[in-house]
């Protein structure tokens, strides 16, 4: 078992490196001139221009060229040829319908916060995929530091905005205000724990018996017999706030601080018999090897969940959670472990934005691009799948992966459900399963409460330091279970210091006004 300041130095060295870049990279919001980018001006403003049905809805003729941004989930380490052949098959196709050409920037997950956070700070970045979640380069961060355009009054000009339900420009805003164009997919968050299905057959598992995180300590022991590396495999995630959706909302996404579903009221929950219940729980099942040290340093990677060291994990529910066996390349079954529930972030676990750096034409080119890729099956097939015959084939109509393609990411961080071609494996009724579930999923209490965190900005970022060397320890089994009163203790008291106090007053008047009005 790791000591906390061992952790917290090899945990803070990696965040706080990112955290630099992001300071210095995404805080300008100038405009670029054409000496600048390269690249076309507008010949018409956002005011001069009407909306038509083929989404160009400016009278230039001009090409516009975007850079785009993606990060890469499948691929531990993109393939810059097949990515350029994609691009150049996108342009092909796309050229002569809007006037935009891009330059694809396909990225490893490993290095995408950093390389985007830089190219950001560069002026290089026009169009990038985002979330409220990815670390360093997160929507809260782009929001706060003007990195990203204010689409409100353009959206409507475009068709993009057409292109997904209404209700989610609402909940995806600011303070009223669109900086974000969400992947359409799920609406809603709620979590499974994820069993390998070669392992329930192997052991005759019984999965309904499964209703709390403890009832799976008998099979974490037959994993362990098993001589796996990881039984249980956190994937370097502290999973507090996921785990405990039906109890609080968490509308920053942070562990410390939630709405109290019950009291209707803002919260610590490092106080809650919550937080200490599943902080003990998760340092002895670390005692007792079901954890692995690798998930506590973030020695693991993106890629483990494709591997056969591990038996038991978690996954975000989503309407076809069947997908997870595709992407993890072998069968594994789920189990509900919280309720789904609607809440004011539900809508930016993946997203695009803008680069406030963009011009008029460089953002129009953006928008443009985005209505297309929502609405057009053969660019959404491209962008997500790649080209057909080398990356993908087809069987009956639907998208089936080749073993050897060199692009490859999925529907959640690409495009919309609607427009995608469906995969082999996944239901022709995919787009319903959409639909029940989204109308389906409970609202939290919560829901449509925004933080506004100006007025303690500087000691909530301090606060997310403090929880990068206790709690994402305490989280991930780092804590034995006889210390997790004290460390907990020393976290609060680390937490204070910074200001948290002062940050749960103002979570709490902010959320007591918002109350009048709900």
């Amino acid at each position: 078992m790791l000591k906390i300041k061992e952790l917290g130095k090899k945990i803070l060295a990696v965040t706080l490196a990112a955290a630099m870049l992001t300071a210095t990279g995404c805080g300008s919001n100038n405009t670029k001139t054409t000496s600048d980018s390269g690249k076309n001006e507008p010949t018409a403003t956002a005011a001069e221009t009407t909306p038509d049905s083929s989404g160009d809805n400016t009278s230039d003729t001009a090409m516009t060229t975007i850079s785009v941004y993606r990060d890469s989930f499948n691929i531990g380490a993109p393939d810059t040829k097949q990515v350029k052949a994609v691009q150049d098959a996108i342009n092909a196709y796309i050229g002569d319908k809007i006037n935009v050409q891009i330059e694809l920037n396909d990225i490893s997950n490993s290095e995408y916060k950093d390389r985007a956070n830089l190219a950001l700070a560069n002026s290089e970045i026009d169009l990038l995929w985002t979330a409220n979640w990815i670390e360093t380069i997160r929507t809260d961060d782009l929001v706060k530091q003007g990195a990203v355009y204010d689409l409100t009054e353009k959206l409507p000009n475009f068709d993009i905005y057409k292109a997904i339900p209404e209700w989610v420009w609402g909940s995806s805003a600011y303070n009223g205000k669109n900086y974000f164009i969400p992947c359409y997919k799920e609406s809603a968050e709620g979590y499974n724990l994820m069993f390998r299905k070669d392992l329930v057959t192997k052991y005759g598992w019984d999965l309904s018996t499964v209703k709390t995180l403890k009832d799976i300590e008998p099979m974490l022991e037959d994993l362990k017999a098993e001589g796996l590396k990881y039984p249980y495999l956190t994937q370097k995630t502290a999973m507090f706030f996921r785990y405990y959706l039906n109890k609080f909302d968490f509308f920053s996404q942070d562990s410390f601080i939630a709405v109290d579903k019950d009291q209707d009221a803002v919260v610590n929950t490092l106080a809650s018999p919550e937080y200490a219940e599943f902080a003990t729980l998760m340092g002895d099942w670390a005692a007792k090897g079901y954890i692995s040290e690798d998930d506590v340093t973030k020695a693991t990677t993106d890629t483990t969940t494709q591997t056969q060291d591990w038996g038991i994990s978690w996954w975000t529910d989503v309407p076809n959670n069947a997908e997870a066996s595709t992407r993890y390349k072998q069968d594994v079954e789920m189990v509900k472990i919280t309720d789904n529930w609607k809440q004011s972030n539900t809508t930016l676990g993946s997203t695009y934005a803008i680069a406030s750096t963009c011009t008029d034409a460089e953002v129009d080119a953006c928008l443009k691009f985005l209505g297309l890729l929502y609405t057009d099956t053969t660019l959404a097939d491209l962008y997500t799948f790649g080209i057909e015959g080398t990356d993908y084939t087809r069987e009956d109509g639907k998208v089936k992966k080749t073993d050897a393609g060199l692009y490859n990411h999925s529907a959640w961080e690409s495009t919309s459900v609607t427009a995608l071609s469906l995969e082999v494996g996944e239901p022709d009724n995919k787009v319903e399963m959409y639909t029940t579930f989204n109308d389906g999923a409970k609202s939290s209490i919560a829901n449509g409460f925004r933080f506004d965190k100006s007025n303690v900005d500087a000691k909530y970022v301090a606060c997310q330091q403090i929880f990068n060397e206790f709690g994402f320890t305490l989280e991930n089994g780092g804590i034995s279970p006889k210390e997790v009163p004290g460390v907990i203790a020393e976290y609060q008291k680390a937490l204070d210091g910074a200001g948290f106090q002062d940050i749960l007053k103002e979570a709490q008047a902010q959320y007591e006004e918002w109350k009048k009005v709900r």
